[in-house]
């Protein structure tokens, strides 16, 4: 389901239920602090290899390879094990952290990660930054619709589209998204949708 092209989220820049047992590979929230150095060389890599992922999706725009698909996904695996190192050191990559731009930057290469479990134990160490202030609730959106998605269940917040039918991925209680939209700063549905049509 993380394969290229598998669905989209409906913003360029592509936002708890009990998780399996991912001991070896789950984050830890040790809530240490971290030197500005430190902090700034880790927003450095983020940005990094997000705009790397960017730049080879924009090549595969222009021109398909298997050569080139192949790139995408090692440096999403790359980039996805980078991330997972981070986390295991310094818990979630939030804004007051590294920044906003890099915390975004970790959202991305969070959302395109080839293992799910990676994907959920970090959904939950977002959910927690959200809850304290430390994290946009935007982000945590995306990878709750996310997780929802790969796990077959309806998402929360509609971020998620499926390429057959260019719409969203079933969601939850439909009659109160744009409320629930609403409050994590996302425009109502059916005009976020609009202007997706009209820039795809």
């Amino acid at each position: 389901m993380n394969g290229i092209g598998a669905s989209r989220h409906l913003t360029q820049d592509a936002p708890p239920e009990e998780l399996p047992d991912t001991a070896h590979d789950a984050p830890r929230d040790t809530g240490t602090a971290v030197l500005p150095a430190l902090a700034s060389a880790l927003a450095h890599e983020l940005v990094r290899r997000a705009e790397e992922e960017q730049r080879l999706m924009r090549q595969a725009q222009r021109n398909r390879t298997p050569g080139l698909r192949r790139r995408i996904l090692d440096c999403r695996k790359d980039n996805a094990e980078a991330l997972k190192a981070i986390v295991r050191r310094h818990a979630w990559p939030t804004a007051d952290l590294v920044g906003a731009q890099a915390s975004t930057a970790a959202l991305m290469i969070l959302l395109h990660a080839p293992e799910l479990d990676f994907q959920l134990s970090c959904r939950d160490l977002i959910a927690q930054a959200t809850a304290d202030g430390r994290c946009p609730a935007l982000h945590h959106a995306y990878i709750a619709d996310h997780c929802a998605v790969e796990l077959g269940q309806p998402q929360y917040y509609g971020t998620r589209i499926d390429p057959a039918t260019f719409r969203p991925y079933p969601t939850r209680c439909p009659d109160t998204l744009d409320e629930r939209r609403r409050d994590v700063g996302l425009a109502p549905l059916e005009e976020q949708m609009r202007m997706l049509r009209h820039g795809a």
